[in-house]
């Protein structure tokens, strides 16, 4: 499960995961909303970057942000490939938990990789993506942070 564009060096360390075994990707990814718009301006404040807190209304929304999702996840899943993984992915646009339990179920994965910016009010409450999914998919959950926001990408931030 991801929430932005996965940097090379993501795609080198999630490929990396497990030596030389061949591994495969289902990649998930859920537009941005308007309901964490508040959340990621205050994380983005406790990181200092207050630029990019004034810039979250500017974020597109909804339909609006479908567009950003879809490039964002097809650049993804085209590295993972480019990297030797085999790799498809969607755009969840709803309940992303409860999709993410059933391509568990359905691919028989072996584990669930978050990778995500840090989220400081979420992580607190444990209400971030990979603490909840620990609790719905019934295999081990890594959660790591992405490189994403240092470097260039197709997107912002998702």
């Amino acid at each position: 499960m991801i929430e932005m564009p996965l940097s090379p060096v993501d795609v080198e360390f999630v490929t990396g995961l497990h030596g030389d075994d061949p591994v495969s990707f289902v990649v998930l990814m859920q537009p941005r909303g308007s309901k964490d718009r508040l959340l990621r301006a205050i994380d983005d404040i406790a990181l200092g970057e207050l630029e990019q807190a004034v810039q979250e209304r500017e974020e597109p929304e909804g339909k609006e942000a479908l567009e950003p999702a879809e490039r964002a996840l097809a650049h993804s899943v085209a590295a993972l490939r480019a990297a030797g993984a085999e790799a498809r992915g969607q755009v969840v646009q709803r309940h992303p938990l409860d999709a993410l339990r059933g391509v568990v179920e359905e691919s028989h994965a072996d584990e669930v990789i978050v990778l995500t910016a840090p989220h400081f009010v979420e992580e607190f409450f444990h209400r971030d993506w990979a603490s909840r999914a620990r609790h719905k998919v019934g295999v081990p959950v890594l959660k790591l942070f992405s490189h994403a926001a240092d470097e260039e990408q197709p997107t912002k931030r998702g």
